[in-house]
């Protein structure tokens, strides 16, 4: 990922609604949702639901599906791997980094015993 990507991917999620759209497709997986569905779970009107997956999309964030007339959005999983992977790319200076812990948000101690 170049850093032209990667500050795209972040001016889009960057915004309180766009980073629940995009957790909500994230939770829903490759089966993605449809607008209807997303503007149920979120309680927003589909015009602002509209510009806000419009924005996802543009930067790469999300996808757009066409099956029969429903639209799916879906979370692109390879765009959200390569921005953290390029989040994380130097990380611990370079030497072998242990996985991070989801539940608390930072690395595990390793062998340069920092966090």
């Amino acid at each position: 990922m170049e850093e032209v990507d990667a500050v795209r991917s972040l001016a889009a999620l960057a915004q309180a609604l766009r980073l629940r759209l995009f957790r909500a497709l994230v939770v829903a997986g490759p089966q993605g949702l449809t607008p209807g569905t997303l503007a149920s779970q979120l309680a927003v009107a589909g015009n602002t639901l509209s510009f806000h997956l419009k924005e996802l999309t543009h930067a790469g964030l999300v996808t757009q599906e066409r099956q029969g007339r429903s639209l799916i959005y879906r979370a692109s999983f390879s765009t959200m791997d390569e921005l953290l992977a390029y989040l994380t790319e130097n990380c611990c200076e370079g030497a072998a980094c242990a996985t991070t812990d989801a539940a608390a948000g930072r690395c595990k101690p390793h062998s340069l015993g920092h966090r």
